[in-house]
């Protein structure tokens, strides 16, 4: 009889609510906010970046129907997180203290948060 098997998805450094700057695309050198965290898919959509706009037709929720605009999802590979200290878009590390995992900026070496 065949399992199923759980997929394993990658862990990320980048957080909703963190702070990113896009590093390429049409989008490059714009900054947001993370609004989701897609792991599976390993994409983000990020505020205020990336729009698309869709067709939506007349239903009882939108009875107008109409041209809608909203944030399309992008690819996590495409963003660096911006560092609060430095203000840059900085490389993620991570490191043990104690039993708690800290993610710091890998260019001043400061503590980003708990991660």
């Amino acid at each position: 009889m065949a399992t199923a098997t759980a997929r394993h998805t990658k862990k990320f450094r980048i957080k909703k609510g963190d702070t990113v700057e896009v590093v390429q695309g049409k989008e490059n050198a714009k900054r947001g906010k993370v609004l989701h965290v897609l792991e599976a898919e390993e994409r983000i959509v990020v505020e205020r970046v990336n729009f698309i706009k869709r067709h939506i037709r007349p239903s009882k929720k939108t009875p107008q129907g109409g041209v809608i605009e909203r944030e399309a999802s992008m690819h996590i590979s495409n963003v660096k997180l911006v560092c609060p200290s430095c203000n840059n878009a900085v490389r993620v590390g991570v490191r043990m203290e104690g039993e708690d995992k800290i993610r710091y900026c890998k260019k001043c070496n400061v503590q980003v948060d708990k991660g």
